[in-house]
């Protein structure tokens, strides 16, 4: 049995992965802020799945952790999660230690990469098929599995095209360039670009944009440009058969999957060599409440995945 822990800036998720692949069901805790909060947060978790299980701890085959911010995979430190109010925190060997099993660590998008791709490979039978996750949520990112093996590049940074100027004339990013992706193509370019008191500012946009409010109507279009020029990046520099949308925004589901694809099909229709790649067809969105982080996370601590 294979435990997976994604920890998030507001709540931390858990879930296990049987033998059968049989996913257990999921179990939630607020996330604490800073290392020692976060710590306790783990553990808390863990000692609940573990009861849950009937198990002790150590009896887990592997424990992974999905974390936002730069992780040093190969020791399980998180260098930094301004979120989580991180700062090098050595997360995998200190809760190895402390339960007798060795707990991976691993970038949450990534983790969440491989949690699709587990989820793809379960719907056809084929595990080895190449897949880019793309982060719709506060900010821009994906993670990228090319023939069954997760990609992290030389530097850990794979796959963070919203930092990927598009606009020179654009607004300047939290990264310090103008014209990112992220900047059209996320929570926070909708909070942004349609300031609101409504709690949930996308979802009010896309109902309004559908009413033919004309505002929301321009404002919906220049998101979907953005979502899907990620999808045309992600395509066309990796060529991967299918390229999954996931993250706090594709809890838009159909609107958002059927607007990209509109979009894509509308710049196939001025290019024959865009429409010869299909683009439309690869892209999907994860169904609504599958814990793509956590089921990734199980996964991490599998050897076939430590050293991709």
């Amino acid at each position: 049995m294979r435990l997976g822990i994604d920890i998030g800036g507001t709540k931390t998720a858990a879930v296990a992965i049987g033998a059968d692949g049989e996913l257990s069901d999921l179990v939630r805790l607020p996330t604490g802020f800073g290392g020692p909060a976060v710590l306790s947060t783990a553990r808390q978790v863990v000692r609940r799945m573990s009861e849950l299980a009937g198990v002790e701890a150590s009896a887990f085959d592997s424990i992974g952790i999905g974390i936002p911010g730069a992780v040093d995979t190969a020791t399980g430190r998180v260098e930094h999660a301004v979120n989580l109010g991180l700062e090098g925190l050595d997360l995998g060997p200190k809760l190895s230690d402390e339960l007798g099993v060795e707990v991976r660590v691993e970038n949450d998008v990534k983790a969440a990469a491989l949690g699709a791709h587990h989820l793809l490979g379960v719907a056809d039978g084929v595990t080895a098929h190449s897949m880019a996750y793309l982060n719709l949520g506060t900010g821009l990112a994906a993670g990228i599995v090319l023939d069954g093996e997760l990609l992290r590049g030389g530097h850990g940074v794979a796959g963070e095209i919203g930092h990927i100027p598009v606009d020179p004339a654009g607004v300047r990013c939290t990264c310090g360039q103008r014209g990112c992706l992220e900047t059209v193509a996320s929570g926070s370019a909708i909070a942004r670009m349609w300031p609101t008191e409504h709690p949930l500012p996308a979802r009010e946009l896309f109902d309004l944009a559908e009413a033919g409010e004309a505002h929301a109507v321009d404002v919906r279009e220049q998101f979907l440009r953005g979502a899907a020029s990620a999808v045309r990046l992600l395509a066309l520099t990796t060529d991967v058969d299918d390229i999954v949308i996931g993250g706090g925004l594709a809890a838009l589901g159909e609107p958002l999957l059927l607007g990209v694809r509109r979009i894509l099909n509308e710049w196939a229709k001025d290019s024959a060599f865009l429409a010869s790649t299909d683009l439309a067809q690869r892209v999907q969105v994860i169904p609504l409440g599958f814990p793509a982080a956590a089921v990734g996370a199980a996964l991490v601590g599998e050897p076939s995945w430590q050293n991709s």
